[in-house]
């Protein structure tokens, strides 16, 4: 059978190959026709040597374009086939009424939030959370189980015992008032209460609550006053011994000395008897009133109980009588100040006490 022969058996070669017989143009040589084909898969005219038309023909039918099998979504029309060198129609906008959507597709570059809707349908809430600036606590709502929380203070007791430390509270609180009015009467200054009941305010004062304003006065306390004693012992032999002045402000005055917390007693009791001994007798050492009685026996038993500590009496000795008396020095006046004070000490000296029996034995231990 001939080469060119077009029936069924016949044999096929390509254009240009180097069995084809056609093909003129030498081995090396270019082809000046372009390697895309013509728009509609139909081969242009080639120049001279090249196959025509009948060689186009025996090469076969171009092979199809490849389509999508997914219909567009606009309509289900397909999309033509690309052809290489032919650049695209551009798509035709869709119309109002085509029933396409013209809003934009949210996405990363399009500035829309895709993030679901908070509605009664999403499950998602629209409360507010809640936060120091909302204005919603988070702490739980108390449950049934804090009712149950144990009770502290007079709560906790019973009733028996509730009753009981409410009676006390109240008594204290009347007590406290009534000491603060009597404290009050006091230290005010002499009215209707105080010349009716001037008594019962004393007796609730003197001596463990006295007021002394010394210090807050116009011309305030600038003077040093020692309180000295000195005792009369009766000898084992039976004869009898005088002490010397025992300075008992100067000894209260080396025990604050260096002292951080000294005590009540070291900084008020001595001084303190000896002014309510000066307040209740007259420039005569006489007594003014029923309290007169009092503060010297008070003074005394102070007195006494010093000697004792001090050791004033010796061994085989008897403590039969004291005797004390005041010293006062004014305060000198400082270096800067003109004004001219007499620093000479007066003496303001008491009469002799004996003791009773109980102060004797007391002392002599």
């Amino acid at each position: 059978m001939d080469a060119y022969d077009e029936g069924p058996d016949a044999r096929r070669e390509q254009p240009g190959g180097s069995e084809d017989p056609v093909s003129s143009v030498p081995e090396g040589a270019t082809s000046d026709v372009p390697e895309d084909p013509a728009p509609g898969g139909v081969a242009g005219p080639r120049g001279p040597g090249g196959p025509g038309p009948d060689a186009a023909a025996a090469s076969g039918p171009p092979p199809a374009p490849a389509t999508s099998s997914e219909p567009a979504e606009s309509g289900g029309a397909t999309e033509p086939p690309a052809v290489p060198g032919i650049p695209l129609a551009p798509e035709p906008a869709p119309e109002p009424g085509a029933g396409v959507s013209t809003e934009p597709v949210p996405g990363p570059d399009s500035g829309i939030s895709t993030e679901p809707v908070p509605g009664p349908d999403s499950g998602i809430s629209t409360e507010p959370a809640p936060g120091p600036d909302s204005g919603i606590s988070a702490e739980p709502a108390p449950g049934p189980d804090a009712a149950l929380a144990p009770r502290t203070g007079i709560a906790a007791l019973s009733l028996r015992y509730q009753i009981a430390a409410a009676l006390a509270l109240a008594v204290l609180a009347v007590a406290a008032c009534v000491h603060l009015g009597m404290v009050f009467l006091h230290v005010a200054p002499a009215n209707t209460l105080t010349k009716k009941h001037g008594k019962a305010i004393d007796d609730w004062i003197y001596p463990e609550f006295e007021q002394n304003w010394k210090l807050f006065a116009p011309n305030p306390l600038q003077q040093n006053i020692d309180v000295q004693v000195r005792a009369e012992l009766r000898t084992g032999n039976g004869g009898e011994r005088t002490t010397g002045w025992y300075d008992l402000s100067a000894l209260d005055g080396a025990a604050i000395h260096g002292n951080l917390l000294p005590s009540h007693t070291q900084q008020n009791e001595l001084r303190r008897a000896w002014d309510f001994y000066l307040a209740s007798h007259d420039g005569e050492n006489r007594p003014t009133g029923l309290r007169g009685a009092l503060s010297e026996n008070y003074l005394r038993r102070v007195v006494v109980l010093r000697l004792a500590r001090e050791h004033a009496a010796g061994r085989g000795e008897t403590l039969e009588r004291v005797q004390v008396r005041s010293r006062t020095a004014n305060v000198p006046s400082p270096k800067w100040s003109d004004e001219k004070v007499s620093t000479t000490p007066a003496y303001h000296q008491l009469p002799w006490w004996s003791l009773p029996d109980g102060e004797r034995t007391e002392a002599s231990a």
